[in-house]
């Protein structure tokens, strides 16, 4: 082939090489004027090519829009919508701005398809997908710009979300409605707030949990944001009247969303809400006008501001609860916090089918940050770490110890008489902050490592969330166009005491070896860094520098060198932090260390610190250069105070460094650059060490396993970053040291890794690095070919053999260096190839060769960015930067500053490039033509092409496009409408199609794929099937000749997830808009990957691709990989692979063609063939045959759903009307309107096709499943396809529900054959009572016998409706007659309509099936109308299984025949029922409730007279089952049985079951011999109460007062049931209060009245006379109790266990705040319960019903009633034990209710210990030291320090007298009070030395060591516990004593006092 003359052509793409680019930019991008044309520009300016002009991809959008509405209006959902929508994604990712009017356009066409009835949910998924993209940027688009309405999602969730006990299929519908839902929101009209609520109040219900989740989720999902102040307060009342883990996640979440909304006060004004447009009201949709006398909407409006942001002081405690539990910190409380998780577990699955809420610990963290503001009195200036509290007053008195006074009274009398403050003052003068340290003070143990745990991970995240939110917010309000208020803006006092309260507990976490936890702080002290870089770059400097000094601990080297890549911008950045590069030296030379091959976790941190800074830095010695100003003295080095004592005294200011003036800083730096050149040398010999201890390399070219790999490519990483930044005069030295040891060296061992380290000195200068290695590396490959290197023929990967060593070493090092600059040694090369190609022939040999070929090619002929540093190019070379680049140290760029400079391929490259496919790769065609020769010079030719995927742009032809759209796997659709994409500019050098060089490479390419196909053709007929080398090598090759193409080098996946990981490593705070230099060149970089990938997208497929995808398919067969890349591949693959199911095929093969067909996606017309080849596939009995089919089987299920067709038929006028809208902005024409009728037509035909095909696999399908022959797998199969060809659009036809009938009764039970059934019938009735199509794919059925009235909403009607329930009266305002309710009703909280059910009619049917179905209805009786048919059914339900109670199935099944064919087989079935309940055996009674209770479900329609004479038969047999006698075993099957009948029904249905069940429980003797009788009983009546719910109201009162005398019942079992009872009515009884109940009236008097008004009616009021009886009577019941081991048996024992087990239920149930009203009043004897020690049963019960309350926040009004409680229990206690046990439990009451307890009442809770501490009980002292610790850390701080001089005082005045002394005990036990209360104080300060504390350690402590015990040995544990906690930062810690004082600590510490343990102490820590 002849070499076109390409010296008189040019490039299509021209631009100088190696150079700044220019290229033409279009005119509407240059000039642009709006915001996102500006975008596209600077995108625009980073490429070197020119991009197609704005006006010209706006055709295009135009184009894909019109195809768009060409589908919607010919209907063409799919295919046709959601391919040409992945044509407007492909667009979109081109960053062309959407113009807003079509914008919104688009987004209502999205919004109104997603929200059509029946439309498919792929569809679904891809709008809401579109909708979510469309609507993301709130710039782009507000409420002010477009609203749909909220109606429409609203009908479709409500309708899906819960299932019928029929429906066994659900989609992902619900998921995709809350996502549309949560993406369309703040679309929502905010005047359709009342609509809403009073949609959705009156669905709530109390009593039932999946009521008020999915109520809330409702609420939360659809309310506006904009306009909370209407509702916020009666969601907060709700809030807290509920205890579900649940429902605070998705509150919390909702919170967060409002907290960030409303700093802005603008945007809740009440005048928005008329000024908006009104415009997308759905028809059933009104607009109410609710009561708003009570809002302030008054002008100036000032916004929604409360106390503490947008919430009151109440909602924000009770916030902070939340916040506090949510830590999930277990405190060792027997699972306080459990209660919440408890609870939920009563909601169903349903509830999970929602979009979950967003993790709690962010949204807690948004809530906080956007809460501060400047709302409260600042705390007096401090500098201490945390000052929170109020400063002691001067003037306290000091109290004398009299004779007469006890220590108790001494230490409280200053707690006692201080006066009233003058005001409660905060943090920063902001209560939220405030809030946040205090709960970070309370939670600061948990931080340590030594204290970790699942929470912690917690507790840091927390941390990392508030420093981001914060970071967030202080940016957002140095913006100009920041619209909150000047006064509740953050200001500079707030960021530092934010950094200073949570720097200690991150310095703590820093050192913990969880992962996540550790990940947590690196991020948190990156932001931290960022905001105070002061507070928190010398403290992890003084932590650092020691660590990495010593190397002595793994783990503390690791976790301060993450430590120091998270702060690295605080450290090189001048931006960030001016004087801290002067540190950066000193820090890279201890890091060499961290190099080290036998610890890849530390190399892996220091080389991802070093890879950090190096972005930022220029590396050089600039010591000599510039200004010579001295360098200054350093400063004293002070002594750092890194503590974080919430109640330190001492200064944190004073002992900082102070910063020097810039000049000095500079001066510093500057001089510590002079050691980056023996820095530099030793960091590269120490890559060269680690290069020499590699493992030998394996057959793959890895030296040893994968963290060896990963090691090696991280330095070479950090490495060629660092030389990127290297000065000349250091990338000489680095070079020379490189060249030194590779020319000197040859390591087999390290081949990879040598590639890798001279690729770093070639990317960052590719001249010198060629120019120094080539020579040598030319020379040696020559030599070793010469003496016969890589001779030896292989063609697969075994490890290199040793005498090839040095030719693959240099090899390696040559492609290393092969970079940009080829042309200068050009000849070299070329002949060096020809070398290459005839004389290697080693599988290393010629695969190192060819990649070096492919190098050379893609070096020549891309186009990629040539450098990345972090100035841009022209300030690089400056002298200003030579001379002074530590001032850029960390410079940032906007997206508009950067210079890019690109490597753009020239002529002569080009040239060159050709001539290589010349002169090497046509002359190996020719031979591999001939088949001479195959490997090494087919893999030449491979990586040759390979090496050129940008070189010609490829051209689709319109006719090529027709051709490939006729054989496209789409089918049945028009050419025109088949998606395709025009090819756009990407940097492509050959762009002429008439171009000879063009010419020649499409030739030599084409000539390639020839090639390969004969090479695959050969192959298959040498039978060579198995020969892996061959074809894997003919794999690859033909992989790259499909695919190697566009961004196949470049690719767009890997530069989006690179591009990706940059941002998230560089950014320093949400909404950055300047960033490193390096992260904006990888942002183009990967700009210019996309318009690849777009390119790539659209592949020519001609005769020549058509024929290597068969080739692919053959080999596919073999386990030989397929690409399904190609449009197309699908129809012409199927065929082969059929081919191979048939049977006489290998079973390889025939494995092969299943694994692949695993992969095939399916549609109507292909799916008949595909389960008739594997329904064939039973011949080959193989078994590991058998395991695939089953696998590709059950695959194949999961996409095949059920076919419907009835969204073509829905009507939807809003989306006609969107539709109509977008059509305006285009410019349609005749041809257009033919085409979209044509698609019409197109669109009918195949929805024919569709259901040709379906009817015929369902004939097919049917045949198989019938035949006796076909094994069972294969018949479950077949059925499980049959069942999901059951349409609801379509009647089914006989011979489908006639097969169904037969295997109702096969003994398979996998079968499943009766879901089948009941999906059938089911069907019948939906199409029947459906309206509209739309109705029928909702299952919206219009029941004839349902009613829904609007109702008058009166407290009494609800007391009628539920009196009615048992009553049986008639309620008059809904209906003159009887009526039903079956779903319960509303009226809990609000009513609005009532939904009844008409009693039928005496003599006639109620339903009248539709006509379509009569066939199968007829079918049916034909089955069913035979007493054969119930014989085999009644067989087949009683078989003996594992089910000890009803099947679900099986009573729908039976419920569906008799709802069908009403009692026509009544008579049938009644025998075989009787037959059934006389056999007491488990299994015959299963099927006799099954088919019972099918029966009366399945009659709850019929004619009345045919109900009675069911009820007249059934219910003397249902009265001799339902007995106390029963079998034991039956007690499960009966109970699921009235399980089943009552769910969501009117008892009254059941009134004769009703009646047996309810006089049973009356009549029965609970205190008989047998407990077995009454629990027998009490099952049945629980059944039935538990399921009738809130209907069971009326019953309570009269069932509770017969059940009331048995809680001293002789049985256990029998009070287990009364307290259920208990728990269950109280439950009940709970109801909201408003003055009516309607939605309005809740919501306003949630707004209008006090909070101490029990609105909610929560508080527990229903118990009170029992539980007050209760308490008296126990006094009674303690002095009747028989002590010893019959105690259980005393009336005490068994009522108290009764007591225990009704609360404890009560508190792990959704209404756990009323418990508190019964437990208080039993709180005395609750604690008594728990010191009985002879029944431990009780004991334990009370003491975990006591810890467990303290995990659910009380009502405001008890919170301080329980702790008087608690204290009366403490004080008054005769018995140590009690009050023992009562301790920690304030403890734990404390720590869960701390943001709700008054500074008064923690000064009462100190009183109350102070006076504990003089208890006579060492354990109760001891008890008390470590319950007031945890009190005291968050006391206020006068308290500590007047403390803290009475407990020394007492000390020193507590005299011991001599043991024979009668005052001895009462000494020891006051010095012992002393000790424990100085303890106390140390303790309560765990990770901090108060200014106070080196006295108490050194002093008091010390003097008082040799004490007798219990002195002694407190003192010692609390030695030993001041030893552990501050061992990590005892370096820091020690500075706060003096020598005398560290010389006494070591002797109270160790009992020594050595001189030596002084410096021992100084310099190695506790």
């Amino acid at each position: 082939m002849a070499v076109p003359d390409i010296s008189s052509l040019k490039l299509d793409d021209p631009g100088p090489n190696n150079a700044l680019h220019d290229p033409a930019m279009p005119y509407d991008i240059l000039h642009a004027t709006d915001r996102y044309t500006a975008k596209l520009k600077a995108y625009a300016e980073s490429l070197p090519y020119s991009i197609e002009p704005n006006s010209k991809m706006q055709q295009l959008l135009d184009f894909f829009l019109l195809r768009i509405s060409q589908c919607l209006e010919a209907r063409d959902y799919e295919p046709g919508l959601i391919q040409w929508d992945s044509m407007l994604s492909y667009w979109a990712m081109m960053k062309y701005p959407v113009p807003k009017d079509k914008r919104i356009r688009l987004v209502k066409l999205y919004y109104h398809v997603a929200t059509t009835p029946g439309m498919s949910s792929q569809t679904m998924a891809v709008c809401a997908d579109g909708l979510a993209n469309l609507t993301r940027s709130k710039k782009k688009l507000s409420i002010e710009d477009m609203r749909l309405p909220w109606k429409p999602i609203f009908n479709i969730l409500s309708k899906d979300l819960f299932l019928s006990r029929r429906q066994f299929e659900y989609s992902q519908l619900s998921w995709i409605m809350g996502y549309v839902a949560s993406n369309s929101r703040r679309f929502f009209h905010p005047a359709a707030i009342d609509e809403m609520l009073n949609t959705f109040l009156p669905r709530i219900n109390g009593t039932d949990l999946d009521s008020l989740l999915s109520s809330q989720y409702y609420l939360l999902t659809f309310l506006p944001l904009s306009h909370p102040q209407s509702y916020l307060p009666m969601l907060c009342r709700l809030w807290e009247s509920l205890n579900s883990y649940l429902y605070d996640e998705r509150m919390l979440q909702f919170l967060s969303r409002l907290s960030e909304l409303h700093v802005d006060p603008t945007v809740s004004d009440p005048k928005k809400i008329e000024e908006i447009p009104d415009d997308e009201k759905s028809d059933d949709e009104e607009r109410p006008k609710w009561n708003r006398d009570d809002l302030d909407d008054s002008a100036p409006w000032s916004g929604i501001y409360k106390d503490v942001g947008i919430f009151s002081e109440h909602e924000w405690h009770f916030i902070m609860c939340k916040c506090l539990a949510s830590m999930e910190i277990p405190l060792k409380d027997a699972g306080s916090l459990t209660t919440g998780p408890s609870a939920d577990t009563a909601s169903s699955f349903e509830i999970k089918r929602l979009p979950k809420p967003a993790w709690r610990i962010p949204s807690l963290a948004k809530i906080i940050v956007y809460s501060m503001s400047q709302d409260g009195t600042p705390s007096p200036g401090s500098t201490a770490p945390t000052p929170v509290f109020t400063p002691a007053g001067s003037g306290t008195s000091t109290p004398a110890l009299t004779a007469g006074s006890g220590v108790g009274e001494y230490l409280t009398i200053p707690l006692n008489r201080w006066g009233h403050s003058k005001g409660p003052t905060y943090l920063a003068g902001s209560k939220a902050l405030d809030s946040l340290a205090r709960l970070i003070a309370s939670t600061e143990h948990f931080f340590h490592p030594t204290n970790s745990g699942g929470w912690t991970t917690d507790l840091t995240a927390f941390v990392k969330f508030i420093v981001y939110e914060f970071n967030k917010r202080w940016h957002e309000e140095q913006q100009q166009d920041c619209k909150t208020p000047m006064a509740r803006r953050l200001t500079a006092h707030m960021k530092r005491e934010l950094v200073k309260s949570l720097r200690t507990v991150m310095l703590l976490s820093m050192f913990s070896q969880d992962s996540s936890t550790v990940s947590n702080v690196q991020s948190a002290l990156k932001s931290m860094s960022y905001m105070e870089p002061a507070l928190i770059l010398q403290p992890i400097l003084e932590r650092a520098i020691p660590s990495l000094e010593a190397l002595v601990e793994t783990h503390r080297t690791l976790a301060v060198i993450k430590a120091l890549s998270a702060i690295a911008p605080a450290i090189v950045s001048r931006d960030v932090y001016y004087p801290g590069a002067k540190h950066l030296i000193t820090i890279l030379q201890l890091l060499i260390p961290g190099i080290d091959l036998n610890d890849p976790t530390k190399t892996l941190c220091t080389t991802s610190f070093l890879s950090e800074v190096a972005q930022y830095i220029a590396i050089g010695d600039i010591s000599q250069a510039g200004d010579q100003t001295s360098r200054p003295e350093s400063p004293a080095t002070p002594q750092f105070d890194v503590t974080n004592g919430y109640m330190s005294l001492d200064g944190l200011e004073d002992l900082m460094l102070p910063e020097l003036p810039r000049k000095e800083e500079d001066a510093i730096l500057r001089e510590t650059t002079g050691s980056f050149a023996n820095w530099i040398e030793s960091f590269i010999h120490r890559i060269i060490q680690l290069l020499e201890n590699l493992p030998e390399e394996g057959a793959n070219g890895n030296a040893g396993g994968a963290s060896e790999v990963q090691v090696i490519d991280a330095v070479t990483g950090a490495c060629s970053q660092i030389c990127v930044h290297l000065s000349d005069a250091l990338f000489n030295q680095v070079l020379d040291l490189i060249y030194d040891y590779a020319s000197n060296n040859v390591r087999s061992n390290a081949v990879r890794a040598i590639h890798q380290l001279v690729e770093c000195v070639a990317n960052a200068n590719p001249e010198k690095t060629l120019d120094r290695f080539f020579p040598m590396c030319v020379k040696n490959i020559r030599t070793e070919i010469e003496h016969g290197a890589s001779s030896v023929r292989t063609t697969a990967a075994f490890s290199p053999i040793p005498s090839d060593a040095t030719l693959h070493w240099n090899l390696a090092i040559l492609r290393g260096s092969v970079y940009k600059c080829l042309l200068k040694y050009k000849d070299e090369f070329l002949s060096l190839f020809q070398l290459l190609r005839n004389k290697t022939y080693s599988k290393r040999g010629y695969s190192w060769s060819g990649k070096l070929l492919s190098s050379a090619l893609i070096t020549l002929t891309h186009t990629y960015p040539i450098e990345n540093k972090f100035v841009n190019p022209d300030e690089w070379k400056s002298d200003e930067f030579q001379r002074n680049h530590h001032k850029y140290w960390g410079k940032m760029y906007r997206t508009e500053d950067l210079k890019m400079s690109w490597h753009v391929p020239c002529k002569e490259e080009l040239d060159f490039a050709l001539q290589l496919f010349k002169e090497l790769i046509e002359p190996n065609l020719t031979i591999l033509d001939e088949l001479l020769e195959s490997s090494n010079r087919l893999c030449f030719v491979t990586e040759a092409f390979a090496g050129i995927p940008t070189l010609c742009k490829e051209y689709v032809s319109a006719e090529a496009l027709h051709s490939m759209a006729e054989t496209s796997d789409i089918r049945n659709e028009l050419p025109e409408m088949i998606a395709s994409v025009e090819s756009l500019s990407a940097g492509f050098c050959l762009t002429d199609p008439n171009d000879e060089r063009y010419i020649y490479v499409r030739t030599l390419r084409h000539r390639f794929g020839s090639l390969l196909h004969n090479a695959s053709v050969s192959l298959q007929k040498q039978g060579e099937e198995n020969t892996v080398d061959a074809v894997q090598m003919l794999m690859s090759a033909i992989r790259t000749y499909l695919l190697d193409y566009g961004d196949s080098k470049d690719s767009y996946f890997v530069n989006s997830e690179q591009y990706s990981s940059e941002l998230n490593v560089a950014r320093l705070y949400a909404g950055q808009k300047v960033w490193p230099r390096p992260v904006l060149v990888r942002r183009a970089r990967f700009y210019h990957s996309t318009r690849l990938y777009w390119n790539s997208v659209e592949r020519l497929r001609g005769p020549l691709e058509n024929t290597l995808i068969d080739d692919v398919v053959e080999w596919s067969l073999w386990h030989y990989p397929t690409d399904p890349f190609y449009d197309g591949l699908r129809s012409r693959a199927l065929p082969v692979l059929y081919q191979a199911l048939q049977p006489g095929t290998d079973d390889g093969r025939m494995k092969g063609a299943l694994y692949t067909l695993q992969y095939a996606s399916l549609d109507p017309t292909t799916a008949t063939e595909y389960i008739q080849h594997i329904l064939n596939c039973h011949h080959n009995e193989k078994t590991s045959v058998q395991n695939v089919v089953s696998t590709v089987a059950e695959s194949s299920l999961e996409s095949f759903l059920e076919p419907s067709f009835l969204v073509y038929d829905v009507e939807n006028p809003s989306l006609d009307a969107a539709l109509k809208e977008l059509k305006r902005s285009l410019k349609l024409t005749s041809a257009d309107v033919e085409l979209t009728n044509r698609v019409c037509e197109q669109r009918i035909a195949r929805i024919k096709a569709y259901n040709e095909a379906i009817e015929s696999t369902r004939d097919l399908v049917l045949e198989v499943a019938d035949d006796n022959k076909t094994h069972w797998r294969y018949a479950i199969y077949a059925i499980r396809v049959l069942r999901s060809l059951i349409r609801r659009d379509k009647p089914t036809s006989s011979s489908h529900l006639q097969l169904f009938m037969k295997m109702a009764l096969d003994s398979n039970p996998s079968m499943y054959a009766h879901r089948g059934l009941m999906k059938m019938m089911r069907y019948i009735k939906h199409r029947t009572y459906s309206k509209s199509p739309g109705a029928l794919t909702l299952a919206d059925i219009d029941n004839p016998l349902k009613l829904q009235i609007t109702v008058k909403p009166i407290h009494e009607l609800t007391a009628d409706i539920l009196s009615s329930y048992r009553s049986k009266a008639v309620v008059k305002q809904l209906s003159p007659k009887q009526v039903y309710y079956d779903e319960t009703p509303q009226g809990w909280l609000a009513w609005r309509t009532a939904t009844v059910y008409t009693r039928p009619s005496v003599d006639l049917d109620t339903f009248a099936w539709e006509e379509g179905s009569q066939e199968a209805i007829q079918c049916t009786k034909d089955s069913v109308l035979h007493e054969d048919f119930w014989k085999k059914l009644s067989t087949h339900f009683s078989e003996e299984n594992h089910e000890s109670v009803v099947v679900q199935d099986h009573i729908s099944l039976v419920k569906s025949i008799f709802q069908l064919l009403t009692d026509q087989p009544y008579e049938l079935l009644k025998p075989i029922v009787e037959e059934l309940l006389e056999d007491n055996d488990k299994n015959k009674q299963r099927a006799a409730a099954e088919f019972v209770a099918g029966l009366l479900n399945g009659s709850k329609h019929w004619r009345m007279e045919a109900q009675d004479q069911v009820w007249e038969w059934i219910t003397p047999h249902l009265k001799k089952v339902l007995v106390p006698f029963m079998k034991s075993e039956l007690l499960p099957i009966w109970t699921s049985f009235l399980d089943y009948i009552f769910y969501h029904k009117d008892p009254r249905r059941f009134q004769p079951i009703v009646d047996h069940v309810v006089t049973q429980f009356f009549n029965m003797d609970y205190n008989s011999q047998s407990s077995y009788d009454s629990v027998k009983v009490l099952a049945l009546f629980r059944s039935f109460y538990s399921e009738a719910g809130w209907k069971f109201t009326d019953w309570s009162e009269s069932v509770l007062e017969r059940f009331w005398p048995e809680i001293h019942s002789e049985h256990e079992d029998v009070r287990a049931y009364v307290a259920e009872l208990m728990a269950f009515t109280g439950r009940l009884k709970w109801a909201p209060a408003p003055s009516i109940p309607t939605a309005e009236a809740f919501v306003v008097e949630s707004r209008t009245t006090p909070l101490d008004y029990d609105l909610m009616g929560i508080r527990g009021t229903y118990h009170s006379s029992r539980v007050h009886e209760l308490a008296e009577k126990f006094n009674e019941w303690r002095d009747e109790r028989i002590p010893g081991v019959r105690a259980f048996q005393s009336t005490y024992d068994r009522v108290g266990i009764l007591v225990c087990r009704w609360l404890f239920q009560s508190i792990h149930d959704i209404q756990a705040v009323s418990t508190f009203d019964y437990i208080l009043p039993l709180m005395p004897e609750l604690f008594r319960f728990t010191e009985v020690n002879d029944n431990d049963e009780l004991a334990r019960r009370a003491n975990v019903l006591l810890v467990r309350m303290c995990g659910v926040m009380p009502p405001h009004a008890l919170v301080n009633p329980l702790l008087e409680a608690i204290f009366m229990a403490i004080q008054t206690s005769p018995s140590w034990k009690v009050r023992l046990k009562v301790l920690p439990i304030l403890q734990v009451f404390y720590f869960r209710q701390l943001p709700v307890i008054s500074e008064a009442k923690v000064v009462q809770i100190l009183d109350v210990l102070c006076k504990c501490l003089d208890d006579e009980v060492v354990e109760v002292r001891e008890m008390v030291g470590t319950t007031l610790s945890g009190i005291l850390r968050l006391s206020p701080r006068r308290s500590v320090l007047t403390l803290k001089d009475r407990f020394v005082k007492l000390s020193q005045k507590s005299l011991i007298p001599p043991r024979t002394s009668a005052t001895y005990s009462q000494a020891i036990r006051q010095r012992h009070a002393a000790i424990i209360g100085i303890c106390a104080l140390i303790d309560s300060y765990p990770y901090t030395i108060e200014k106070w504390m080196p006295e108490l350690l050194t002093t008091v402590m010390l003097e008082h060591t040799h004490d007798p015990i219990p002195i002694s040995t407190t003192i010692h544990k609390c030695a030993s516990n001041f030893r552990k906690t501050h061992q990590d930062t005892w370096h820091e810690d020690s500075k706060r004593f003096t020598d005398d004082q560290l010389a006494a600590l070591s002797t109270l510490l160790t009992g020594s006092s050595y001189s030596s343990n002084l410096m021992h102490i100084r310099k190695e820590g506790i």
